[in-house]
């Protein structure tokens, strides 16, 4: 294999290299600007034509419609139920949408995103001789630049709540505010010389980077969507979804929830309990206590650089905000303590004016 995958220390799974031999180093390094991350499993579907922000626009939950040339975005495409169907990041560079995504949804997205073009004069194509470069910072940005020249970077919108977003999270230093990170669209030629050239930077496999993100409460589409998810259940209205802008499929959901109701779950971070050093994997099962209900799932885990084993999981919105979870993963019962992202509470935000009840009492006739 050439490239990255070709690197010494490299562990290569499907299109993604893991790790290059030292994890929590090249975490480490990657939070500092001082690696470069080759995002096998990520993916790039392009839209060109005079419509394809207005019409990206008119079906899905963000407002792209004018979008500025280099600003970056992030959307979500919702059922009529407003359950999360795909999730992408984009960037438009005058002349064409570039689109983010995990690469498991790249062709069922771009599948739908056809059959909804209709007369729309856009054209839409999964781009996979491209490559996904993610890193932090100015300086590894610079460097890649140098062998990229001009290539179309996503920075991550999560660090801050966008332009018609809420955020559920009730914490005045979010994790997330941080989170400086970046994606940097390359062909396959410049991936593998910037793997031969990386200029003092070291390679980071998709652990480091995905550690990062969980650490940060980001939901990511591959790990914490699953066929029942809403947006609220894992904070993504801070990133994803403007609450403002006109109708798109699933708004009515996106909107009742918000205005009037509570999701039924909430995204939590787990702190885990490491001394059987066992880290659980995604769908294991999240119970009340070690006997006790199943109350959710594990969606992502890793181990920290600095936090040790931690993990992202999806709880039913009932569970104790103050409650220690059990983790069930294999034969292994894992404590992890909360770290609540999404409160009980969540939702419910307008101050919706109530009718004054009319008494049923007859009048009293003179």
């Amino acid at each position: 294999m050439a490239g990255f995958g070709a690197l010494p220390g490299a562990v290569v799974d499907g299109d993604a290299v893991t790790h290059f031999g030292e994890p929590l180093r090249e975490q480490r390094a990657l939070e500092q600007g001082r690696a470069i991350a080759p995002l096998g499993d990520r993916a790039v579907v392009s839209l060109t034509g005079p419509d394809r922000l207005t019409w990206l626009d008119s079906i899905t939950s963000q407002s792209v419609a004018h979008l500025p040339a280099g600003v970056s975005s992030e959307l979500l495409v919702l059922d009529p139920q407003g359950r999360v169907e795909h999730a992408a990041g984009i960037v438009d560079d005058g002349e064409t949408a570039w689109l983010l995504v995990d690469r498991d949804d790249a062709g069922p997205l771009s599948g739908w995103l056809l059959r909804m073009r209709f007369r729309a004069q856009v054209d839409i194509a999964v781009q996979d001789e491209l490559r996904v470069i993610g890193f932090m910072g100015d300086a590894a940005g610079e460097h890649l630049s140098s062998i990229a020249p001009g290539a179309v970077v996503w920075q991550d919108p999560w660090r801050a709540v966008a332009a018609g977003g809420w955020q559920y999270a009730q914490i005045t230093e979010h994790p997330g505010a941080e989170r400086d990170w970046r994606e940097a669209i390359v062909t396959a030629a410049q991936s593998d010389e910037l793997a031969t050239h990386l200029g003092g930077f070291r390679p980071a496999g998709v652990l480091a980077a995905d550690a990062l993100r969980i650490a940060a409460w980001r939901p990511r589409w591959a790990r914490e969507r699953d066929e029942r998810l809403i947006p609220h259940e894992v904070d993504w209205i801070r990133s994803a979804v403007h609450l403002n802008k006109g109708c798109y499929r699933g708004q009515e959901t996106v909107a009742k929830v918000h205005n009037l109701g509570h999701p039924p779950r909430r995204l939590v971070m787990l702190h885990l309990d490491g001394s059987d050093s066992v880290l659980p994997s995604p769908g294991d099962e999240v119970r009340s206590d070690a006997e006790g209900d199943e109350v959710g799932r594990i969606t992502s885990s890793a181990m920290h650089h600095e936090l040790g084993p931690i993990a992202l999981a999806v709880v039913a919105r009932r569970v104790p905000a103050d409650a220690v979870l059990h983790v069930r993963s294999g034969e292994t019962d894992i404590t992890g303590a909360q770290e609540v992202v999404v409160p009980a509470d969540a939702g419910s935000v307008a101050d919706v004016p109530r009718l004054t009840r009319l008494s049923r009492r007859p009048l009293k006739q003179d």
